[in-house]
């Protein structure tokens, strides 16, 4: 069994490691403290937990969570699914029927009269 790519023998080099490093006075304490964190997270996720389920109310247990798992996300898989799909083929010349649209919603801009163009010396 693999957790992040850490094995059993892995976990029990660690252990031993610590074991050595922090010593036989402060291992206990250490420990303990430990598990009690782990306690508390375990209780920090069951109170979420139950918290949806009561949100949600009868949809929670109909939730596929395997299917929402982080872990199955493949962007090369969703990529070449996208490129497998058909494009949906537009009513019509799709582009003149853009063009007229933008032209026909446009703003009228105001005409500048004609002439030259006057600089003003205190604003440069």
């Amino acid at each position: 069994m693999s957790l992040a790519g850490i094995t059993l023998d892995k976990l029990l080099i660690i252990a031993i490691l610590a074991a050595v490093l922090i010593g036989p006075e402060r291992l206990p304490a250490l420990a303990e403290r430990l598990g009690s964190l782990v306690r508390g997270l375990r209780d920090l996720a069951g109170g979420a937990k139950a918290r949806m389920r009561e949100e949600m109310g009868p949809e929670f247990d109909e939730v596929d969570w395997k299917q929402l798992d982080p872990r199955r996300y493949d962007p090369r898989r969703i990529v070449m699914d996208a490129l497998k799909d058909e494009p949906a083929e537009p009513a019509g010349d799709f582009a003149s029927a853009a063009a007229a649209s933008a032209v026909a919603t446009a703003p009228a801009r105001p005409r500048r009269a004609a002439g030259p163009m006057r600089f003003d010396d205190e604003a440069t």
